[in-house]
């Protein structure tokens, strides 16, 4: 115990040494999963807020203030993202660039609604985020209802007549999504041979693979991550079982290719429209080729989210967050590195688009844009 508090005493010396903040800074929290299975979207996240930041300062910040970026590892779990919350809170920062998962993002706006703290979620879809109508919090990614009645019809029309089996990781966003894909498709008079939810972290899923190989499943539609993903259509191919994987926003990472291996190739997912298309994120693609780094998944969506919170504050003369959201919830398009985009009264994207996306040779790429 006395080494633990030692390490934990060393590393806050460390942190705030090396991150010191002034008192004029707008000081903008990053907090998601820096660790665990899906570290890679904390780590999108946080390259897309230093990213947007370097470029705000260089522009002269905010009526010369200078962003401050500040990064909270909640790992995907929803216990730490309340304490990640309330430490937010103490520190009295004003702004949050999360949380990433939506089992993370519900509980903790609970948190920052009470304490009137700005969170924007670049990555959270689960509906019920927005819809318990806290005038503080936001995402500037589409939800999960909007993203399944994108893919149900086309799931319906390209897959006709083919056994269709939906599996979920049993979390908010994985069932959340995975149950509006199949009530969706019911009422499209398609009818799934089977609707299963998996154990998240497992290593071996060969008791699934077994089940769908009973059912004859065609086509596998899975609501979750990339890890578990993954798995399932390698340890499927391990046993000589080939179906049509697809899934969500969660295998739009690097990461599925290596889990996943050759079994992965011709894997269907869906993810907003690919902002890299977009003419407004140019200079901030130019910036990400100077570091080596492609901006994937949710990176240009966390760049955003800084800008929206930056244009917010201009327009309302204030870093008071729920004027900041009252005056970006007003109907009126704000410029981001996503294109012009318009948040609703409950501080929803209007409007999204989505891409179908396919996995080929070890990387992804829109066949449907």
């Amino acid at each position: 115990m006395r080494t633990a508090i030692v390490l934990s005493l060393a590393g806050l010396v460390t942190a705030f040494a090396a991150a010191p903040v002034k008192a004029d800074d707008i000081v903008i929290a990053v907090a998601g999963p820096l660790t665990g299975p899906v570290a890679s979207i904390g780590d999108e996240m946080k390259r897309g807020a230093e990213a947007a930041a370097v470029a705000i300062n260089e522009a002269g910040g905010v009526a010369g203030r200078k962003i401050k970026i500040v990064e909270e590892d909640d790992a995907c779990d929803p216990k730490q993202a309340v304490a990640i919350a309330n430490l937010i809170v103490g520190q009295q920062i004003k702004f949050v660039d999360g949380h990433a998962c939506s089992g993370s993002s519900i509980p903790a706006s609970d948190v920052y609604a009470d304490n009137k703290v700005l969170m924007m979620s670049p990555a959270s879809t689960n509906p019920a985020l927005t819809e318990k109508g806290y005038p503080t919090i936001m995402r500037d990614f589409p939800r999960d209802d909007a993203q399944g009645a994108f893919v149900a019809p086309w799931i319906a029309k390209n897959f006709a007549g083919k056994r269709i089996a939906i599996v979920h990781d049993k979390s908010a966003y994985g069932k959340g999504l995975a149950t509006i894909v199949k009530d969706t498709l019911n009422k499209l008079g398609v009818q799934e041979v089977m609707f299963e939810g998996i154990n998240p972290g497992e290593k071996d899923y060969s008791a699934l693979v077994s089940k769908l190989k009973a059912a004859n499943a065609e086509f596998v539609y899975y609501g979750g991550y990339h890890p578990e993903a993954g798995l399932i259509v390698r340890q499927a191919a391990d046993q000589g079982y080939k179906f049509q994987l697809m899934s969500d926003d969660g295998l739009a990472t690097a990461e599925f290719w290596p889990i996943a291996g050759p079994a992965g190739e011709g894997t269907l997912f869906t993810f907003a429209a690919d902002p890299r298309r977009s003419a407004t994120s140019a200079k901030a693609l130019e910036q990400f080729k100077a570091q080596g780094y492609s901006p994937e998944g949710f990176t240009l969506f966390s760049y955003g989210v800084i800008q929206a919170i930056v244009e917010g504050i201009k327009r309302a003369g204030s870093d008071d967050p729920v004027k900041v959201a009252a005056a970006l919830e007003n109907g009126q398009p704000v410029e981001t590195v996503l294109g012009p985009v318009t948040f609703d009264a409950k501080g929803d994207v209007k409007d999204p688009h989505f891409d179908i996306n396919q996995w080929h040779d070890g990387k992804y790429a829109a066949i449907t844009p």
